[in-house]
């Protein structure tokens, strides 16, 4: 009982120190984002970003090992056996060490085409080039220095890196939007993010040897130690290839609408999901709550229970992102404007587009949770074929569309590979059940939050009021519209599904 109740009280201490770092950076981030549009420009806010996605690309060779070490660190770390921890994360540092050589080594490679990426800019190459070496530096840090991190993050201890690291970003932002306001200078912006990296990765180490005084790994016994646990390089090979269809989506879209629009468009749809994407990991982490407990319920064995609590875990999710959807649709335009200004909106077929991504990976979640709950991640094709959708889609759409054209590559994909294929991997392996029932409980929830969303923007039709005005309007205005579209959606969802008043009644009786 100790160890779980410590479970549960690092879990909380987790979940709020993630809860005030969220909105603190949230709320930063938005004025953040204005001064370095007024002072720095768009093309050099497209420009960083841009770059960061380029390395972001590199950091490929790592996705896996990160997550599969911390997977096998946990059974040492209840049987507190310092010995094989010393071990495993000595293994760690041995991988990363060289991940961190070809990462340099590619780095190294895709500077000398930097001239061929950006052809065309207001900047000189000093400049793309001081910038892009800078941001590498600060990658590489990660991969020599701070690999120790993730033995907080398997101990339940995520908060200390959560504090320390949202802490140091928080008073770089700070300074870097005090440097830009009274300098507007480019390299003192990029010198202050190197500098901080440099800080962060200082302060870190010396609370991890505070933290685990024992904690002695090391790196040159690696290779040897390496044999010792084949595991890790079997988890690494499944966890690297589920992860990289939306690792490709999340770090090429960037670059590709910079390749077939402009650096000026990438800080634009910046501004849009700087602020779908908060939401979206907010959202999800909240949700994703429930994953530990549909392990648990499947593995009581109650198949009537599972697909039951499977459906209102369904319907939360399209209550929830229906919701957020609409609501941002009618929000986020007068936002932008009373923001930045009415130059920075986007076509509303680029929103709706937006929009139809952040509702499939919402979505997505419960079928995503039954999937690993009954251990069905063998089909390591399906995210290969997702990022391959992806890519083609995007380049020939971004060729003739232009952004539009690129947002629709993650569209087609997600709705290919997410959205027929994991629910027929789920129901035919998982549920051992034919996968027209799914589709059948998917269509009617799409069409009753579709409805909800029509009879909402009618009803708020009917309100005289200009959300563009000032921010007060807009406040009082986003208030009567997430309560308008709340209402309309649990009164559609209660009459005509199942799910939500099993969900309901669960909740009453708690």
């Amino acid at each position: 009982m100790p160890q779980q109740e410590s479970r549960v009280k690092k879990s909380l201490l987790n979940a709020r120190v993630n809860l005030i770092f969220y909105f603190l950076t949230l709320i930063l981030s938005f004025f953040s984002r204005k001064i370095f549009l007024d002072t720095l420009g768009a093309d050099f806010v497209g420009l960083t970003g841009t770059l960061q996605n380029l390395l972001g690309f590199l950091n490929l060779a790592e996705l896996g090992i990160g997550s599969a070490i911390g997977y096998v660190l946990y059974k040492p770390l209840f049987e507190h056996d310092e010995g094989k921890i010393n071990e495993i994360i000595s293994i760690f540092g041995y991988l990363y060490r060289w991940i961190g050589f070809i990462i340099l080594g590619a780095g190294l490679i895709l500077a000398c085409f930097l001239p061929l990426i950006f052809p065309k800019t207001q900047f000189e190459m000093g400049l793309i080039f001081f910038a892009y070496f800078s941001f590498l530096a600060s990658s590489l840090i990660g991969y020599f220095a701070n690999y120790k991190q993730t033995l907080l993050g398997a101990d339940q201890k995520n908060y200390v890196v959560t504090a320390y690291f949202q802490t140091a970003t928080i008073t770089k932002t700070l300074i870097q939007m005090t440097s830009a306001y009274y300098t507007g200078s480019y390299y003192l912006w990029v010198i202050i993010e190197l500098t901080f990296g440099i800080i962060y990765s200082i302060i870190l180490n010396w609370k991890i040897n505070q933290v685990y005084p024992w904690l002695r790994s090391e790196v040159r016994l690696g290779k040897q130690l390496f044999k010792k646990y084949p595991e890790v390089m079997k988890y690494t090979k499944q966890l690297f290839v589920h992860k990289i269809g939306g690792f490709t989506q999340w770090q090429t879209t960037p670059f590709l609408i910079y390749a077939f629009v402009s650096l000026q468009t990438v800080a634009y749809y910046g501004n849009y999901t700087i602020i779908v994407d908060k939401i979206n990991g907010f959202i999800s982490n909240f949700l994703g709550s429930t994953g530990a407990g549909v392990g648990n319920l499947i593995a009581e064995g109650n198949k009537s229970k599972e697909y039951r609590v499977f459906w209102e875990l369904l319907v939360i999710r399209f209550f929830v992102s229906g919701i957020i959807m609409f609501s941002i649709f009618m929000l986020i335009e007068p936002f932008i404007s009373l923001w930045l200004g009415t130059e920075y909106i986007l076509p509303q077929t680029v929103l709706i587009i937006i929009l139809a991504n952040f509702f499939l990976n919402l979505t997505r979640g419960a079928t995503d949770q039954f999937l690993y709950g009954h251990g069905l991640f063998y089909d390591t094709w399906s995210p290969v074929v997702e990022a391959s959708i992806y890519i083609t889609v995007a380049i020939v759409g971004g060729h003739f569309l232009g952004l539009e054209g690129v947002l629709l590559g993650a569209t087609v994909s997600l709705a290919l590979v997410i959205g027929c294929w994991k629910p027929y991997f789920l129901f035919s392996k998982g549920f051992k059940m034919p996968v027209i029932k799914y589709w059948i409980g998917w269509w009617k929830y799409v069409f009753l939050i579709l409805l909800s969303g029509v009879l909402s923007y009618y009803l708020l039709s009917l309100i005289p009021i200009r959300p563009d005005e000032h921010w007060g309007v807009w406040i009082v205005y986003a208030i009567i519209t997430t309560t308008v579209i709340t209402l309309v959606e649990t009164i559609l969802l209660l009459l005509f599904t199942q799910g939500m008043r099993d969900f309901v009644r669960r909740i009453i009786k708690k």
